[in-house]
């Protein structure tokens, strides 16, 4: 690498401090950050370490070297200076979160470690600054849980037994019910399952912390899912993940804060309509993994006002700005909104050519744009299908709509089976818990899937959709039997290769196969054809 490849890039860090390069060279959720720093969006402060580190760091002998750890520690200081907190401080510690960025959208297929810069000696200082127990021990065991999981490779099974068994012990349901003792509690739990599984004590060292997880979000760009992704995507193996480090900024600080993301335009339906998920008093993780409860950001405009007055503006601000439809990533600490990512839209065809259809008619798109924005997009093939008729049936339950379309299948009750149901033949419904973008090969091969947990803005969902799978999510009556055999909805039980229908369009679910109806969008059609011909 020469001394121009080794090139930082600092975010937000005072005025006229944002720089760019290449979307390729520092990563398009850098490249997009900077610009919306110079937009004067709130961001937080931050700095990149590009693509080209990743790839140094892959071809040699997967660790950091010297000089790319000087530029760390120096790129700290910048931060430091632009937020007054200091990295390792016991008074006024500086926490970070380590983000990947690649050169295009790979969404939750590589990893991010959230709250880097906590220890022992430094968690004194947060409650200081901060006067919130609750919140200083929700963030160390949430750093804990990720350094095990992320950066160690520890069976996300094993902390999820650990808190559980926390939970019964304090008499709770949820993690979202602890209070700091037991959040204190479970952290404890967490650093000794760490210590037992992986033969060395969590890291103590805020700047070995730093270090070791910007080294674990180089090597996931070789991990399982996003090498089965970007050969499903077809992106090059050889581009590198940029990492983002930057301040941290706490959903998780009160009633007053939460973690949300939302998009422009459904990116289901396409239309022009701002579609979020929102959880108060949260981190982003619990939005975009899938394993949380979550309902539409309804109340985010009763509650919090101002910032849902602040996303109505931003939504049409960004599409200025990017040209197209976007997603975005945003934290809400104490009251302020602060944004962590915009990206294109992941979309279904039919949304594709609505926006674009939308865009054309509003002036905002010109046709030669119009026709990139739909390349891949067979608009011979798009289809509106809806149920038709059920025989009479209500459904067994709804869920969150988290697509459209229609799926039958016979249900699968883990990825590796959905896998081989559906290399046998015939429609398989993956039915989970939770989905995670680690099942990425199982979201692929199945017709439709169905979780008890989850948003409908969660990473695997995302993905789902673009896919043009029928996904139905955060079905409260959905229950697995252990051994994940079996399970059943609203008390009527299934066994796996019974037959299951998902109505996306409307969360519902029935029993068995119904009839649907297909009708194709030719309005939308013949209205994009005024401007593109052919």
């Amino acid at each position: 690498m020469n001394a121009d490849d080794r090139q930082v890039w600092l975010i937000g860090c005072g005025p006229g401090s944002s720089s760019f390069a290449s979307a390729e060279a520092m990563g398009f959720k850098a490249f997009n950050l900077a610009r919306m720093a110079q937009l004067g969006i709130a961001v937080p402060p931050a700095f990149v370490l590009g693509t080209a580190h990743c790839r140094e760091f892959l071809e040699g002998d997967g660790t950091l070297g010297s000089d790319t750890k000087a530029q760390i520690r120096s790129c700290v200081r910048h931060l430091e200076a632009a937020s007054g907190l200091s990295l390792g401080s016991p008074r006024r510690p500086l926490l970070l979160s380590v983000r990947s960025g690649a050169p295009v959208s790979m969404p939750g297929m590589l990893d991010t470690v959230l709250n880097v810069g906590l220890c022992d000696s430094t968690l004194p200082g947060l409650l200081r600054v901060t006067g919130n127990p609750r919140l200083a021990w929700d963030s160390f065991r949430r750093l804990v849980q990720a350094f095990a999981e992320v950066v160690r490779g520890v069976d996300p099974a094993v902390l999820a037994a650990a808190a559980r068994a926390e939970l019964l012990a304090r008499g709770v349901a949820r993690l979202e019910e602890l209070d700091f003792r037991g959040l204190r509690a479970l952290t404890a739990r967490f650093q000794d399952l760490h210590a037992d599984v992986t033969g060395e004590p969590f890291p103590q060292s805020p700047a070995d912390q730093l270090e070791t997880a910007i080294a674990a979000v180089f090597r996931s760009w070789n991990s399982e899912r996003a090498v089965a992704y970007r050969r499903a995507n077809g992106i090059p193996a050889d581009l590198g993940s940029a990492v983002t480090v930057q301040r941290m900024v706490f959903g998780n600080s009160g009633g007053n804060s939460g973690a949300g993301v939302a998009f422009t335009r459904d990116p289901a339906t396409g239309e022009n309509n701002l579609y979020l998920d929102f959880a108060f008093n949260a981190q982003g993780e619990d939005v975009v993994a899938g394993r949380t409860a979550l309902k539409h950001g309804q109340d985010l405009g009763r509650r919090m006002p101002d910032v849902h007055d602040a996303l109505l503006a931003l939504k049409e601000q960004l599409e200025r700005e990017f040209g197209d439809a976007q997603e975005l990533e945003f934290t809400v600490q104490d009251g302020r909104l602060f944004v962590l990512q915009t990206r294109a839209a992941k979309r279904t065809a039919l949304a594709a050519l609505r926006i674009a259809v939308e865009r054309l008619d509003a002036g905002l798109l010109m046709p030669n744009d119009a026709a990139r924005s739909l390349a891949g997009v067979d608009l011979e093939s798009i289809e509106v299908v809806s149920i038709a008729g059920s025989a009479g049936e209500e459904p067994l339950a709804r869920g969150i709509a988290a697509g459209v379309g229609v799926a039958s299948g016979r249900i699968a009750m883990n990825p590796a089976r959905a896998v081989g149901m559906a290399g046998d033949g015939g429609p398989v419904v993956l039915v989970r818990d939770d989905i995670a973008t680690s099942d990425i090969v199982a979201i692929q091969a199945a017709a439709g899937i169905l979780t008890a947990r989850g948003g409908r803005t969660a990473h695997a969902a995302v993905i789902a959709r673009q896919l043009g799978k029928a996904c139905v999510v955060g079905c409260d009556e959905l229950r697995i039997e252990p051994g994940e055999r079996g399970c059943s909805i609203a008390g009527h039980a299934l066994h796996e290769g019974d037959v299951l229908c998902l109505d996306a369009n409307t969360g519902a679910i029935y029993s068995g196969e119904v009839r649907v109806r297909r009708r194709r969008p030719t309005e939308l059609i013949e209205r994009l054809r005024h401007y593109v011909p052919g």
